[in-house]
């Protein structure tokens, strides 16, 4: 294994990953490089449908598939509709709650949405196709399983693995059911090979184990070479995970998190964070993003506002995106109420009544009980229609809706949402 940094590579698909530094390991670079450029590369990556969405620390291996079919190969997303049953152990200290067939199928539907604003779908030799190994794992046959897939594993091998050597050593408990997930999430390679021609399985570098004992099953059940390659496991500068806040996760689905609400999570990244951003999510030329990585200054905010547009438009479209923008715009820049906010009703009953401060702010979202909101109001963090908040006991009535019928609540400067009269 060579690092990228080492390698030269000469298909469109491989200069891109390595030259925006989407690669931390390779199987074999040389032999992915010739693949890729001598036909239609096939590549697959797995997602569990563990939630209703997937959050931003999906994005980057989404955006590896996008550059693969931007360069004339074959994505392959896969829906995990089958191991999301059993739970993938992989840096986890516990095991992971069982979801419900019906849970798993409508997670499954609501985030492969997602997909159809990076890739394009159809019957061509590089339209995506999606997947889900639930087609091939849930009619297995147990013991037919174990004769022919099982026997080729070690268990002697499988407990030097990470993502059960970690749980052994912490001495929390790995289930059964976990420590077979890396002979199905093998099997799946061996399937996809098989059924639709994939070389290349992609994956972040905690997936590095289970997807080199999917080459060597693939080597092993008589499939032709397989690939692996693996993208670092981001995290800021300031050493937090992408995809993670204090105020939850960064999720992709506009009915979880608002387009508002992702574009600021974007204008909001460290200086130091930018030009790497830039390269891994967006399709900015490189021209361009350095450029934007020379501003210095006062100046970098204009790099900050231009990635959290293109990061916000791949997902909810151009004109959420600038309708974003837009509102931060007036609302930090002009001073005014922009009435694109996130917005949450308020019934006329609860005006009538007179809405407690404390609960209006943890209905907003903005605070996630009221004695959080105690706390920011002893520290001055909250603001109604830009008014502090000094009163825990104070009421937002009829009157604070008067003029544009809504009221604007803050938590700090830069989170803002309108309550408005349902």
């Amino acid at each position: 294994m060579t690092s990228p940094s080492d390698f030269t590579p000469k298909s469109d698909f491989l200069r891109a990953l390595i030259e925006r530094g989407f690669v931390h390991q390779c199987s074999d670079f040389a032999g992915l490089d010739e693949k890729a450029r001598s036909g239609t590369l096939s590549a697959y990556i797995g997602f569990d449908c563990t939630a209703p969405s997937l959050h931003v620390g999906s994005l980057l291996p989404i955006m590896m598939l996008a550059w693969l079919q931007r360069a004339g190969g074959r994505p392959l997303p896969l829906m995990g509709g089958g191991t999301t049953r059993v739970g993938d152990p992989s840096g986890k200290d516990e095991s992971r709650k069982l979801l419900t067939v019906e849970q798993i199928g409508a997670n499954k539907a609501s985030i492969r949405t997602v997909f159809e604003r990076f890739l394009t779908f159809g019957d061509g030799a590089s339209d995506a196709l999606m997947l889900d190994n639930a087609d091939w794992l849930v009619g297995l046959n147990y013991i037919d399983f174990l004769r022919d897939v099982g026997r080729h594993f070690s268990v002697n091998r499988m407990l030097t693995m990470d993502s059960v050597k970690l749980r052994l050593e912490r001495e929390h408990e790995l289930s059964f059911i976990e420590f077979n997930y890396m002979c199905l999430q093998a099997y799946d390679f061996v399937e996809i090979n098989r059924r639709y021609g994939a070389l290349l399985q992609m994956g972040g570098s905690d997936q590095w184990g289970n997807i080199v004992t999917g080459l060597d099953l693939g080597r092993r059940m008589g499939c032709p070479q397989l690939y692996a390659l693996t993208s670092p496991l981001l995290t800021t500068s300031s050493g937090a995970k992408m995809g993670k806040t204090a105020a939850g996760a960064i999720w992709l689905n506009a009915d979880m998190l608002s387009p508002y609400d992702y574009w600021q999570y974007w204008r909001n990244t460290e200086d130091a964070d930018v030009a790497r951003f830039l390269k891994l999510f967006t399709f900015l030329p490189m021209e361009e993003i350095a450029r934007l990585a020379a501003l210095q200054g006062a100046e970098i905010n204009e790099a900050k506002k231009t990635l959290a547009t293109e990061a916000t438009a791949l997902i909810h479209g151009r004109v959420a995106a600038d309708e974003a923008a837009d509102t931060a715009r007036t609302t930090f820049e002009e001073g005014a109420l922009a009435l694109s906010l996130p917005k949450v009703a308020v019934s006329a009953q609860e005006i009538a009544a007179g809405l407690g401060v404390l609960t209006a702010f943890v209905k907003a979202g903005l605070v996630a009980s009221t004695g959080e909101a105690r706390r920011q109001i002893k520290g001055g963090g909250l603001r109604v229609n830009d008014a502090p908040v000094t009163d825990e006991r104070g009421i937002i009535g009829a009157r604070e809706f008067e003029g544009d019928g809504v009221v604007k609540l803050s938590l700090g400067k830069k989170k803002h949402v309108l309550l408005e009269r349902a």
